[in-house]
């Protein structure tokens, strides 16, 4: 189920329309250092694991830059398309380590490694990141209380996902819901 959404240009789509909304108010409530206009800034990326079609405009990480000439300083909106830096989509990561996590119907590292081109050596890295980094994280700490306590720290981000997927109508909604929590901290409705 949740292999498949990941060649869904609708799932990516969603992803992209909230990004964009996130950037549009992020671009509103102008410059966080000095209150001047932001202005589009955005810069391609060449994320890995989803669909080979995947239109150009969800390659593009939205950002936004100061117009004051004294400040010019770079604000990123939050993205439910992409964790940060990382190489991979966002929900390419959530799907990898929900299923490493969980094991359905057997599933072997050497098989996700297989379906999603990913390596062991970053699958590795995912693992320990989301064991030993991101339950200790601000970032984390600010969404904890926010979501049951039914979600475990060290069943994530498997417990967030199936979190997600019990209490929404379908797959889609579930990972999309899950992506722009951890972007924004807000729970659909």
């Amino acid at each position: 189920m949740l292999p498949e959404l990941l060649q869904k240009i609708s799932l990516f789509h969603l992803l992209h329309c909230i990004d964009v909304d996130l950037a549009r108010e992020c671009q509103l409530a102008r410059c966080p250092y000095c209150g001047g206009p932001l202005h589009h800034s955005s810069y391609l990326r060449k994320p890995r694991g989803g669909p080979d079609s995947i239109p150009d405009e969800y390659l593009v990480r939205l950002s936004l830059c100061c117009g004051r000439e004294e400040c010019r300083r770079r604000t990123l909106p939050p993205s439910s398309l992409f964790m940060g830096r990382r190489v991979y989509w966002g929900c390419v990561i959530l799907v990898v380590m929900t299923l490493r996590q969980n094991r359905p119907d057997g599933t072997s590292t050497g098989r996700l490694m297989r379906l999603f081109g990913v390596s062991r050596n970053t699958v590795k890295r995912w693992i320990a990141y989301y064991r030993d980094i991101f339950p200790s994280g601000a970032g984390w700490q600010r969404l904890r209380g926010r979501i049951s306590s039914l979600v475990r720290d060290n069943e994530l981000p498997g417990g967030l996902v199936k979190y997600f997927l019990d209490h929404s109508e379908s797959a889609e909604k579930a990972l999309v819901g899950c992506l722009r929590f951890l972007a924004t901290g807000l729970i659909p409705a």
